[in-house]
């Protein structure tokens, strides 16, 4: 198996530290608000990432965290009058269903920041005893400075450090680009008490202690989204590395970091002045979990996705091809010792390559479609290692197509289609164009064939 590693900025052979115990964590949403898209192609991605592991792999730990405690989530409760509690509540639990309407399985922990404070203080305590860390104006920063491998991951010089950080250039600051680990907090805001005063965590310092606490050090694989790179994920490797792990060898606390790339909505950035932050759970009200999973899965996890009306559709045509392979493959049963089926699955293996596995899927339905003498063994092998590596085709024939069937006057359609095929027939073309029209705005697809006609809703 191979990974594209940030840290070393090339595709490598994924070497286990221990392959008897794979070990994995990928950062988590803050839970303030609805999950959209973007959060949700980072769940897909990894959740799609493990699948593979435990393909290999006897064991596979999978961490991903909830950040329960920060800024945006203090804004929230002030703003609506809600409890931080109920709101991160909430939040949690709807990005947890919203998830597994996607068909991505809960990972093994899902520990909250909130639950591990006396951890990051005591990672914080050994950082200021180190002399990386400083006590200002009731704050606690990293020096920056105090670790010269920082940048390493983001390939940042030291002017872009300081120009993308995410933190504010306090005067109390040693140096433009330290960034703070605990903060006073006032008034109603929540908070601690520790060996600085009350206060709370910086957002960088939860991951750090909670892999470490989670998983143990060193682990191996580090995932989320392109934007964590910088600052949060160079700040991770630098809190840990100069208390737990070793300061001048970075893969001492992970050894290969995973990035998914942005989404985009028919070609611009999500943003809430162009209102067009696409919610997860207006998604699965229109369309199954699983065409939104495969969706998500059509381009590589590297690169952007632009989301649009295009691949959904492409999604669920696929996924309605594969259905009905799986219906006509129904009576065959597998025993555990079939053919190897490697080279399909090939594509996978080779950094989580999901266009190449989907155009393996594109020849297996060619295939079995266009031959009548085949090995039915093989293609229910195929479809199988299909299913578990994208989570895929987890209902029956006729529960998918119950789904889509909802408010379809199947009867009517029927009936337009065998009347455009009559006016066809009696070259009354006009009369079939209008027809093919009437089901176009019936949100029905036709779609003619050798042996009749074909039609699916349009996604």
């Amino acid at each position: 198996m191979k990974i594209y590693n940030t840290l070393t900025g090339k595709k490598e052979d994924f070497i286990p530290i221990d392959k008897n115990h794979v070990k994995i964590y990928a950062c988590g949403p803050t839970v303030y608000n609805y999950a959209h898209i973007g959060n949700a192609r980072m769940a897909v991605v990894f959740d799609t990432l493990v699948r593979v592991l435990r393909h290999s792999y006897s064991k596979v730990t999978y961490v991903s965290n909830i950040t329960d405690i920060d800024d945006k989530i203090i804004d929230a409760s002030n703003e609506s009058g809600i409890s931080i509690e109920e709101i991160t509540k909430k939040f949690t639990d709807i990005y947890n269903s919203d998830m597994s309407k996607l068909e991505v399985q809960a990972p093994d922990f899902q520990p909250k920041a909130t639950e591990y404070i006396d951890e990051m203080i005591e990672l914080i305590s050994d950082l200021v005893k180190k002399g990386h860390a400083y006590v200002k104006n009731d704050h606690v920063l990293f020096h920056v400075p105090s670790y010269e491998n920082y940048g390493m991951l983001s390939k940042r010089n030291r002017e872009e450090q300081i120009a993308g950080s995410r933190v504010e250039v306090a005067p109390f600051k040693q140096d433009p680009a330290d960034f703070v680990l605990w903060k006073p907090s006032a008034g109603n805001q929540p908070g601690w008490e520790s060996p600085w005063g009350y206060g709370r965590p910086g957002w960088h310092t939860e991951c750090s202690a909670m892999s470490e606490k989670t998983l143990g050090l060193p682990f191996d694989i580090h995932g989320g989204g392109r934007d964590l790179t910088f600052p949060h994920h160079e700040n991770e490797i630098a809190q840990s590395c100069c208390s737990s792990a070793d300061i001048n060898n970075p893969t001492s606390y992970v050894k290969y970091w995973m990035h998914n790339g942005f989404v985009t909505v028919n070609g611009e950035k999500m943003s809430k002045s162009l209102n067009n932050i696409t919610l997860v759970k207006d998604l699965s009200d229109k369309y199954h979990g699983e065409v939104i999973r495969l969706a998500l899965l059509s381009s590589h996890y590297r690169q952007s996705l632009d989301w649009n009306e295009k691949i959904i559709h492409q999604a669920k045509k696929l996924l309605d091809k594969l259905y009905r392979i799986k219906l006509d493959l129904d009576e065959i049963k597998l025993s555990g010792n079939e053919i190897n089926i490697d080279d399909f699955i090939s594509p996978m293996l080779d950094d989580i390559n999901t266009p190449g596995f989907i155009a393996n899927l594109n020849k297996m339905i060619k295939d079995f479609s266009s031959s009548s003498d085949i090995d039915k063994i093989i293609y229910k092998s195929k479809l199988d290692a299909a299913t578990k590596l994208l989570g895929i085709c987890n209902l029956s024939y006729s529960d998918w197509d119950s789904f889509h069937d909802k408010g379809l006057d199947k009867e009517k359609i029927n009936q337009l289609i065998n009347d455009r095929l009559i006016a066809k027939k009696e070259k009354a073309f006009e009369k079939a164009d209008a027809i093919r029209d009437e089901l176009l705005k019936m949100g029905i697809e036709i779609k003619d064939t050798e042996t009749g006609t074909d039609w699916n809703q349009k996604s």
